[in-house]
């Protein structure tokens, strides 16, 4: 079967949060703090959708990948990349990113953003390998150590 990507809308809030806490719930590594999206809901998403989007992959009908994004100053920030296990690897990231970047620029945005665990190697491989460059470390709040990366894409 084909994949299909396409735009995600309100009616998919509720399959997307369920997807989103399945695919960060077998993530390669047990992050401390958790992350927030095992407790993503159908409310949740339905208002990031509304202050920003978001890009869906389909196959048979079935959404195997996702990505939410929205403004963040002088950036467009994409959040909750979440691919399912059993299609990691075909390069449904690396596509979505591209999705969200071709958005970003079509709303007149020169740099895309996003936040990366620390304890999550592979997916910083993954980021750096598609252009993006750390920028800064932070704590999630009570933490005294950094937590998490941001990293950023200058768009060409």
């Amino acid at each position: 079967m084909a994949i299909q990507f396409r735009p995600l809308v309100p009616a998919d809030a509720e399959i997307a949060a369920a997807f989103i806490r399945a695919a960060f719930a077998a993530q390669s590594a047990v992050t401390d703090p958790p992350s927030s999206a095992l407790k993503e809901t159908s409310e949740i998403v339905r208002r990031k959708l509304a202050e920003g989007g978001g890009f869906g992959v389909e196959e048979a009908g079935a959404l195997v990948a996702l990505v939410l994004f929205q403004p963040d100053g002088d950036a467009l920030y994409l959040g909750r990349l979440a691919v399912s296990p059993s299609q990691r690897g075909r390069g449904l990231a690396q596509r979505l990113l591209a999705l969200v970047e071709d958005e970003a620029r079509r709303l007149g945005f020169a740099t895309t953003r996003l936040r990366v665990r620390l304890d999550l190697d592979g997916n910083r491989r993954l980021f750096a390998n598609c252009g993006y460059g750390e920028t800064a470390q932070a704590a999630h709040p009570g933490y005294d150590r950094p937590t998490f990366a941001v990293m950023e894409k200058r768009l060409g």
